[in-house]
C-alpha cells in the first residue's frame, strides 16, 4: 500500500525568495549542495540530485504552492511516480514550509522523511541562515 507523510521547517526567508529557489537550477542545487536541472513551468520537468530524483511539475501557484510528480531511482520500476505538494505560508522574513509526499512506494516512506531532513531541510536552513 502506497505511503503518505508530512515535513515541516521555519526557513529563515521569504516565501517568495524560497519558492523561486526551489524553481532555480542554481539555486537549488546551491542550497541542496548537488546539481540540479528544473524547467519552471507547469508541464516543465525536473531533476535534482545528480539525477536521483526526477518529475514534472503540475501545479504552480505563484508563492504558495508547487504540486509535482516525483520518483527516485530507488522506486520499483513498475511504481507509478509519487506527488510532492510544496506549500509556502509566508510569515514576515521566514517562511513555514510544509512538503506533503503522497503515494510514496511501501516500505520506503520512512526513507524518504529522513532524506526530506538531511538532504533538503537541514542544507536549506544553513544555505538560507547565511544568504
Amino acid at each position: 500500500m502506497p505511503e503518505q507523510l508530512q515535513v515541516t521547517a521555519v526557513l529563515p526567508v521569504r516565501a517568495e525568495r524560497l519558492y523561486n529557489a526551489w524553481l532555480n537550477s542554481e539555486e537549488h542545487a546551491a542550497f541542496t549542495g548537488s546539481s540540479a536541472e528544473i524547467v519552471p513551468s507547469v508541464g516543465g520537468e525536473f531533476s535534482a540530485w545528480d539525477g536521483y530524483i526526477r518529475g514534472k511539475t503540475l501545479l504552480l501557484e505563484p508563492f504558495q504552492r508547487i504540486v509535482q510528480s516525483w520518483r527516485t531511482s530507488d522506486f520499483p520500476s513498475n511504481a507509478p511516480d509519487s506527488q510532492l505538494e510544496i506549500l509556502f505560508e509566508a510569515d514576515g522574513e521566514q517562511t513555514h514550509l510544509t512538503l506533503n509526499h503522497t503515494n510514496i512506494p511501501d516500505g520506503q516512506g520512512p526513507e524518504y522523511r529522513q532524506g526530506w531532513l538531511d538532504y533538503y531541510f537541514e542544507p536549506m536552513q544553513a544555505y538560507f541562515t547565511a544568504h
